[in-house]
């Protein structure tokens, strides 16, 4: 599912314009790169959780090259998937498996 599926998919279950309900889609976004970008963590219970994870300066290597290089520090988004999500998805692969048998 893409982002023009997800708002299709609230419209529709919301009653909404494709106007608002983009709008509301859009917000949601915007509101978790915020979060992310100021250090907060972002929780949905049941599906996932996103921090950032910070990582320290290293020594690299172009393997093109073989010539070494600095890696400055970074900080990156970390996604980890809910027991929940976990549950359904292994549920929904193992109904799959079941039908074929």
């Amino acid at each position: 599912m893409n982002k023009a599926e997800l708002i299709e998919a609230f419209r529709d279950e919301a009653g909404l314009t494709r106007t608002k309900a983009s709008e509301i889609v859009e917000l949601f976004f915007d509101e978790m790169a915020y979060a992310l970008a100021n250090g907060k963590r972002v929780e949905i219970r049941g599906l996932c959780s996103i921090f950032v994870k910070e990582y320290g300066a290293y020594t690299g290597r172009n393997p093109k090259t073989r010539k070494t290089i600095h890696i400055r520090p970074k900080k990156l988004p970390f996604f980890k998937c809910g027991r929940d999500l976990k549950e359904r998805v292994d549920y929904k692969s193992t109904q799959k498996k079941r039908r074929k048998t």
